[in-house]
C-alpha cells in the first residue's frame, strides 16, 4: 500500500525548520506485515525531543527515516497472536524480543536485539516494510499507516482519545518510569526535576504521584515553572547560575533525588551538585554522543552518591503503559495538562520550531 508520511532525507538542516523543510510529506509505499508484524492506522503520534534530536544531527540516524515514535493507533491487519484486527494499540520505542539476557532479567528497555533493529532502521525481525525508508524506533508514526514488530506494540483502552493514549508510550513511560521504576522514589522523600519538556512534567507527575516532598521544578522558561506548581511542585527554581544553591535551600540541604531530562553535560553536573549526601542522579536526557561532564570522583565513595541512567522510564512496556493509562483515568496522573497543542502533517516543521524554542510541552499529530 501507498502511505503518505514525514520522511527525514537529510539531518542538520538550519532553523527555522518552516522555511529550511527537513521534513518532507511524501507517498512511500509500505509492504504487509509479516509473521509476529501488525499493520496499524495511525491516529495520533507525539512531538518528542527524540524526534528534533534526528533533525538537528545530535542523535545521528541512517537516512532517510520517517519519523515518530509516540503514537497509537488502530490495528488493521495482524500477523501476530494476541492482536486482533480493530485493537487499539500504543506503542514502545524499543521492541523488546523477550530472549536476551536483559529481557530475561525484566530490563526490556534494554533488549539487544531491540536496540540493534533500531540503531539499524529496521523492525525487529531485521526487515524493512517502508521502500527505500527507514523505520525510526520500530514505529514511524509520523504516517498514516505503519507496520511494526508486535513486540512494540500494547494494546490499550480504546475509549481513550487519541491525542492523550500517544502521550503513554514515550513522555509518560520514561519521565514517570524513571521516579517510580529507576529511582523507586518513595513517599515523603525530597526530589528534583531539572527541565519541564513532556518527559520531565511527566517525570513530575510520578514524583508527586508517589509523594515526593519538597518537589522542586528547574526550568528557564517562567509559564513551564508556573504550570509545574499547578501539577504538585512544592518549589520552583529558575535554570541559571544559582540553581544549585536554590535547590538546595528548597531540599534543606540537597535532594534526595534529582531528574536531570535536557540531555545536557551541564545541567547533569548541575543534578548531581543539587542533590544530597547519598543522594541519587537519574539522568533521562540524551545528550548528543560527544558530551561529557565531570564530578569529583570521591563524592561517590566518600558521599555514596549514585548516577544512574534510565532508558524508556527502566519499563516493561506491557506492564506500565497499561498501568499508567489506569492511573490517569482515576484522576491520579493529569496526562492531559501535558497536551500543548494538536497539528498536522503539513505544519510538522513549523511545530518542530515551536518544540526547539522550548516554548511547547507537547505538541501531538492528529491524523
Amino acid at each position: 500500500m501507498i502511505v503518505r508520511g514525514a520522511v527525514l532525507r537529510e539531518m542538520g538542516l538550519p532553523k527555522p525548520y518552516a522555511e529550511s523543510r527537513p521534513l518532507r510529506i511524501e507517498e512511500v509505499e509500505l509492504a504487509p506485515p509479516g509473521p509476529g508484524e501488525l499493520l496499524v492506522r495511525i491516529r495520533a503520534a507525539g512531538l518528542c525531543h527524540s524526534d528534533l534530536s534526528v533533525i538537528d544531527g545530535s542523535r545521528p540516524r541512517v537516512m532517510p527515516m520517517l519519523l515518530g515514535h509516540e503514537a497509537t493507533g488502530e490495528v488493521v491487519e495482524s500477523g501476530a497472536a494476541g492482536f486482533a484486527v480493530g485493537d487499539t494499540v500504543g506503542f514502545a520505542f524499543v521492541p523488546a524480543c523477550g530472549d536476551c539476557g536483559p529481557c530475561a532479567s525484566g530490563r526490556a528497555a534494554l533488549c539487544e536485539p531491540g536496540a540493534a533493529a533500531n540503531a539499524a532502521g529496521r523492525l525487529l525481525s531485521g526487515v524493512r516494510r517502508l521502500d527505500g525508508v527507514h523505520h525510526h524506533l520500530g514505529v514511524s508514526g509520523f504516517a498514516d499507516h505503519a507496520v511494526v514488530s508486535a513486540r512494540s506494540a500494547v494494546k490499550i483502552d480504546p475509549m481513550l482519545p487519541p491525542e492523550i493514549a500517544a502521550l503513554f508510550g514515550c513522555a509518560v513511560m520514561t519521565g514517570v518510569g524513571a521516579v517510580v521504576n529507576t529511582a523507586q522514589v518513595r513517599a515523603g522523600q525530597s526530589a528534583v526535576v531539572f527541565g519541564l519538556g513532556g518527559v520531565g512534567l511527566a517525570a513530575l507527575l510520578g514524583a508527586a504521584l508517589v509523594g515526593a516532598h519538597p518537589l522542586v521544578a528547574v526550568d528557564v522558561v517562567p509559564e513551564k515553572l508556573e504550570l509545574a506548581l499547578s501539577l504538585g511542585a512544592t518549589h520552583v527554581v529558575p535554570a541559571g547560575p544559582d540553581v544549585v544553591e536554590g535547590v538546595r535551600d528548597a531540599t534543606r540541604g540537597g535532594a534526595d533525588y534529582a531528574f536531570e531530562t535536557v540531555g545536557s553535560g551541564k545541567v547533569l553536573e548541575q543534578a548531581y551538585a543539587a542533590t544530597r549526601r547519598g543522594g541519587t542522579t537519574v539522568t533521562v536526557g540524551l545528550p548528543h554522543p560527544s558530551q561529557t561532564f565531570s564530578i569529583p570522583a570521591v563524592s561517590l565513595v566518600a558521599e555514596e552518591r549514585t548516577i544512574k541512567g534510565s532508558y524508556l522510564g527502566s519499563a516493561i512496556p506491557s506492564r506500565d503503559i497499561p498501568r499508567y493509562i489506569a492511573l490517569y483515568q482515576a484522576g491520579r496522573l493529569p496526562v492531559d495538562r501535558l497536551l500543548s497543542a494538536t497539528v498536522a502533517l503539513e505544519n510538522l516543521n513549523e511545530a518542530f520550531d515551536t518544540l526547539a524554542a522550548g516554548t511547547a510541552i507537547r505538541q501531538v499529530l492528529v491524523l
